[in-house]
């Protein structure tokens, strides 16, 4: 029996993310609400292929009491105008893919439209994501930290941009890749933009 999974909330995650929910069993994919929020993951880290390869959008939060922040509680900063420079690195990146005009409207809304918490950004977002895939399935979310799970395969901490995966992308055209050559394991945005509706045979 294939076990369910159990990830964290990513910001525009990488297509290995993406794979991997989409591989949980049932309808359902759950996500981690109450962990202690970590910093430099893919909850505030989205990588795309720029003019000048790979970088990397980040989203500011504010500072915390000394006492950690659990995920669910993570205000967005707005000190620096980052979803201007998100969504103009965006356009720069991908304004020349195949399928930007399709999706341009999908998301910038979320450049401009202010979110509180982190969490609410990046679920709204990973549900537009799986709503341009076309995928039925929904998010449901823990209502505890527990930190070993015995009945799950725990993504938490295995996606992680600081750690080596072993998983193996299927190459697709990317804009810059005569230039940079084939980038792996980007944001699904990456995928949406160069592929469309075909994103699903690469995933």
């Amino acid at each position: 029996m294939e076990q369910h999974k159990l990830f964290s909330c990513f910001y525009l995650p990488p297509i290995q993310a993406v794979a991997e929910m989409l591989s949980a069993p049932g309808t359902e994919v759950l996500i981690e609400k109450f962990e202690h929020f970590p910093k430099q993951t893919y909850r505030t880290r989205a990588s795309i292929y720029s003019p000048n390869g790979i970088l990397d959008l980040i989203i500011p939060v504010k500072k915390g009491s000394r006492v950690h922040t659990v995920m669910k509680d993570v205000r967005i900063s707005y000190e620096s105008d980052w979803q201007r420079l998100h969504w103009m690195s965006i356009q720069t990146s991908y304004r020349r893919s195949a399928y930007f005009e399709f999706y341009e409207d999908d998301f910038a809304p979320f450049y401009h439209k202010k979110y509180d918490f982190l969490f609410d950004f990046n679920i709204a977002l990973l549900e537009q994501c799986f709503q341009l895939l076309k995928v039925k399935k929904t998010f449901s979310f823990t209502s505890s930290y527990v930190e070993d799970y015995t009945d799950r395969i725990d993504f938490r901490n295995k996606i992680h941009p600081k750690h080596a995966t072993d998983f193996t992308a299927t190459p697709y055209f990317q804009v810059f890749e005569p230039k940079h050559g084939f980038l792996p394991n980007l944001s699904i945005i990456d995928l949406l933009f160069n592929q469309g509706p075909n994103s699903l045979r690469f995933l």
